[in-house]
């Protein structure tokens, strides 16, 4: 579980990335947090792993304040594609193997444990023919598959995903979709940010939608509301036509 009260961050130019920030993640379940770009969602990523100093509030995982739970190894994080130099020079398999740093010695002297860690990894993604390619011959969808591998690797209870489907076709969608939904049935806690609100009904328990602080939280069936999405997207909520991808979900709910 994660669990987020009054959280806020301010960078040192001055500017409020997040401000009173609240929300839950119950373990065994998908959650999709849902903003413009702009809103927070990195930010709010990044307070999770500890990368920013938080103004206000606190985090925890699994009731552990968030500095223990990732000496723990309790948290995964799958990046963003532009957050990943595809040119470095690195094998699929290595990248996986990063996922196991954290319960080497210092030396990061892998042991038989780790490599079949790895290999287990590699096997659910389905990757591993691949094993020994290097990243950036990889496919989008491939490696958007290589970092859950990693993630699974690192055996956690907790899984952050910052926009999993950019990028990658179809296929590549189904197959992580279908992995996160036998993930969830292992008791896992995921939290996925996406821009693709039709798929989220599919697949997301429970919705956030973020504007710099929490704007409306809970079951995917109840937060998506006409007035909740337009008070979290305004003006740029709308249908797109002649086969372009539609930026609302599939069926408005009007508040009860």
């Amino acid at each position: 579980m994660i669990a987020l009260d009054g959280v806020g961050v301010t960078y040192r130019n001055g500017h409020t990335a997040l401000r009173d920030a609240s929300l839950v993640v119950p373990g065994g379940s998908i959650t999709a947090l849902v903003g413009v770009n702009g809103s927070g969602k990195s930010t709010l990523f990044k307070a999770i792993m500890g990368f920013v100093p938080l103004r206000t509030g606190q985090v925890r995982v699994d009731d552990l304040p968030v500095a223990q739970a990732l000496k723990r190894n309790l948290v995964a994080y799958v990046p963003q594609s532009e957050d990943v130099d595809w040119d470095f020079p690195v094998r699929v398999e290595d990248v996986v193997l990063m996922g196991r740093y954290g319960r080497m010695n210092f030396l990061r002297l892998a042991r038989a444990a780790d490599h079949q860690a790895v290999a287990a990894a590699l096997a659910r993604v389905g990757l591993t023919d691949l094993r020994k390619r290097q990243i950036g011959e990889l496919s989008g969808g491939q490696k958007k598959r290589v970092f859950l591998a990693r993630a699974l690797a690192q055996d956690s209870r907790v899984i952050l995903l910052d926009e999993p489907f950019t990028g990658v076709d179809a296929t590549s969608e189904r197959a992580i979709i279908e992995l996160l939904q036998a993930l969830r049935a292992e008791g896992r806690s995921m939290l996925v940010s996406t821009h693709d609100l039709a798929s989220i009904e599919r697949f997301c328990d429970r919705t956030v939608l973020l504007d710099r602080t929490v704007l409306a939280q809970g079951p995917t069936a109840e937060v998506f509301t006409r007035e909740n999405l337009e008070r979290t997207f305004g003006g740029a909520l709308r249908l797109f036509e002649g086969g372009r991808q539609a930026s609302q979900p599939p069926q408005w709910r009007e508040r009860a």
